[in-house]
């Protein structure tokens, strides 16, 4: 009889599973970094109910996460101000792992090393559910937005994208 492969699980998944979330896992095919656009055309994930990660740090030196739409960019002199943050900026891509505890291409808003203050884009309300990384690449994980939103304590938001 042959063994059956064990799915892995992300530290995403986990966190879903431990309190008992139910979401869909996409996989696909990816060796290396792709964005989102393209994770969305190989998973059939609507593009518009598709959200990117992306870490931030303010002046203070804090960590904050804001999920947006995957074809959006982020205007960091508003994601500032609603961070009440003097200044904002990406961090460096060698520091992603080591502060989310993912990859570059992978980094997942849930299950990261630690909670940050997490702001997910206003347009995510209008969806019952949103796709976001599954915490590796080639893994996307859909879930209900008002689930994500409750595990994460995510504030919902508006900012120019």
């Amino acid at each position: 009889m042959p063994k059956k492969e064990k799915e892995i699980k992300t530290n995403a998944m986990r966190m879903l599973d431990k309190h008992k979330i139910t979401y869909e896992v996409l996989q696909y095919e990816c060796g290396e970094f792709i964005d989102g656009l393209h994770t969305a055309e190989l998973t059939g994930a609507p593009p518009a109910q598709s959200f990117k990660t992306l870490v931030l740090q303010g002046k203070s030196k804090q960590y904050y996460v804001f999920v947006l739409p995957v074809a959006k960019e982020i205007n960091l002199k508003e994601a500032a101000k609603l961070a009440q943050e003097k200044s904002m900026e990406m961090i460096p891509v060698k520091e992603i792992t080591s502060v989310t505890g993912y990859v570059r291409g992978g980094c997942s808003p849930l299950g990261m090393k630690k909670q940050y203050p997490i702001f997910l884009h206003e347009s995510a309300a209008q969806y019952g559910k949103i796709y976001v990384s599954g915490g590796r690449i080639g893994t996307t994980l859909c879930l209900s937005t008002a689930d994500f939103l409750k595990i994460t304590n995510a504030k919902l938001q508006e900012f120019t994208i």
